[in-house]
Parts: structure tokens; sequence; C-alpha cells
């Protein structure tokens, strides 16, 4: 059906409204990225401060016999997202977390979850959700969360002991090439190549180290930085992909709408020469019928003469 010029008009211009709103998303994901990423760089500097206090813990203190610990169970922390406009985020790691728990279910399994359309999404899979905690609203959102989920767990292990709790991290993790894909990270117990290693190595000092606080109180302390250095990480690398999966989205939809302006533009571009053309013609045809109309006239007045 043929459109009015004022109708494509009107859808034109609603495009363009849509596509001003678009390119403002896309342009606030790019924004809001940088901010997280600087986060996740800046932990770092603190994780890697806390594993020099367990080095130099295990280098003055007897070997850590954690073999004989028995897990009481098993607790997935998943990291969602509740701002929307990011494609499949939430499901498809919704489905990866479905996995790692469904194959061994002979383990009580504790799920802990950020951002109330994963607990949704998780529910989906089957999953029922112990404690959901909001995301983070900006960098300084990052802070919080990491401590109340420290303190949540810290309740579990309380309330597992003696046995400990497993921990695992589930998040979109960034990969190489700019991808990015659903992963599970072991926390709990401290791995033990880790422990390992860092026992092994040798201390790059004269001056060797020194604590005061009783052992089992220190390391429960390195352990508990430990935990908040990469539930931290976690979360501001749960944040950067959840913009890169909207700044992805929304340049596909740029994309669209602009293929879609293309369109309506040729549309226009036709109507529009269309109507030039028939207006042409209705000016030729009546030029034409006034032309043939003079004409009968003035052969009428000639007629009239010559019978004079």
């Amino acid at each position: 059906m043929a459109q009015t010029l004022e109708a494509l008009s009107r859808r034109t211009t609603s495009m363009q409204g849509i596509r001003s709103v678009v390119h403002t998303m896309k342009t606030l994901s790019a924004i809001n990225s940088a901010p997280y990423e600087h986060a996740a760089r800046a932990i770092e500097a603190y994780h890697h401060t806390v594993l020099d206090g367990l080095h130099a813990l295990l280098s003055q203190s007897a070997p850590l016999d954690r073999a004989t610990a028995a897990v009481a169970q098993r607790v997935v922390v998943v990291f969602g997202s509740d701002h929307g406009l990011c494609g499949n985020y939430n499901e498809a790691l919704a489905t990866h977390v479905a996995k790692y728990i469904y194959p061994s279910s002979d383990k009580a399994t504790t799920v802990l979850c950020v951002g109330a359309q994963m607990t949704d999404a998780l529910a989906g899979n089957g999953i029922s959700v112990e404690k959901a905690f909001f995301p983070p609203a900006s960098v300084d959102g990052i802070g919080r969360l990491a401590n109340l989920l420290t303190q949540k767990l810290d309740d579990l292990q309380r309330r597992s002991h003696p046995r400990d709790i497993a921990v695992s991290l589930a998040y979109f993790a960034r990969k190489k090439g700019g991808t990015q894909a659903p992963e599970l990270t072991p926390l709990l117990p401290l791995d033990s190549a880790l422990v390992r290693d860092l026992g092994v190595k040798p201390w790059a000092s004269r001056s060797l180290p020194y604590f005061s606080m009783a052992q089992d109180d220190l390391l429960r302390a390195l352990v508990r930085g430990h935990l908040f250095a990469s539930i931290f990480r976690a979360a501001a690398e749960a944040m950067v992909t959840e913009n890169a999966a909207r700044l992805a989205l929304m340049q596909q939809a740029e994309q669209s709408v602009d293929d879609r302006l293309e369109e309506l533009k040729s549309e226009t571009r036709a109507v529009r020469q269309t109507e030039i053309t028939t207006e042409l013609l209705d000016v030729i045809i009546g030029y034409e019928a006034l032309k043939k109309s003079e004409h009968r006239y003035t052969s009428a007045d000639t007629v009239s003469i010559r019978d004079f």
C-alpha cells in the first residue's frame, strides 16, 4: 500500500528519534565501562598484597594441612544484570550455572544471586536462590556488594563449622579477541597449587617477615581479604562485560535503524518523484486540453469571417 509523504515524514522523524536514543545508550555503555575496568585493575594491586601476606605467613610457618577438611556444601555466587538492553546476558549465564549444579546434585548447593532478573533466569532453570543482592549502580557500589557477599559467606562458613564450604563465582568474563563468555571460577577452598607454590617460593629479602597474630587468625584474615578481592574483581568484570554486551547490542540496533532510515528516505524520494511526475502530467494534459480548445475557437472565428 502506497504511503503519503506526510506518513513517511512522520515515520522518518520517529525513526530519527529512536536512533538518537540508541546512540545515547551506546555512548553511555562505552563511557560506563571505563570506571569498572579501572576498578578491576585497581583491585588486582590489593589482591597482590593479600597474596604477599599469605606468602609471608607460609614462609614462616608450617605447611597448611587442608586435605582433611570436609566440604559441607557448595556455594555459587552468580553475578547478573538488572539494567537490561544487553541481550540474553542473564539467560546464558543461568544455563551455564545449571550445567555446573545438576551433575553433582549429591551435595547441597547454595546459590547467592546478584540481580532480580538473574533470580528469574535461574528459577527458569529450576534453581532456587537463597538470597538476592542488588547489583552496583556505580563503581562505589562494588565495594558495598563485595562486603555484603563476604559477610554472607562468613555466615555460611560459621553455620557449617567445622566443615568448610566450597565457593565458586559465576560471571561473564572477557576473552581474547574482544569476546566474552560465562565463567565459573572456584574460590574456596584455596587452590592447593597456589598454596603449594607460595609455600615453596623463596622470600626475596634479607629481612624475614614477622607477625604477632595467631597463625589461624591471620590465615582467616588473609582468606577473607582474598575473598573480598576476588568478589570485587568478579563484580567489576561482570559490569564491564554487561556494558560491552549492551554496547554491541546498541551498535546492531543503530545499524538496523540506519538501514531502515535509508529505506524510508528511498521510499520518500520515490513517492515525491511520483507526485512530481503526476503534477507535471496534470499540467501537460491541461495545457494540451487548453491548446485544443483555443484551436477550436480559432477555427470557428475563421469560418465566421469567411461567411461575411
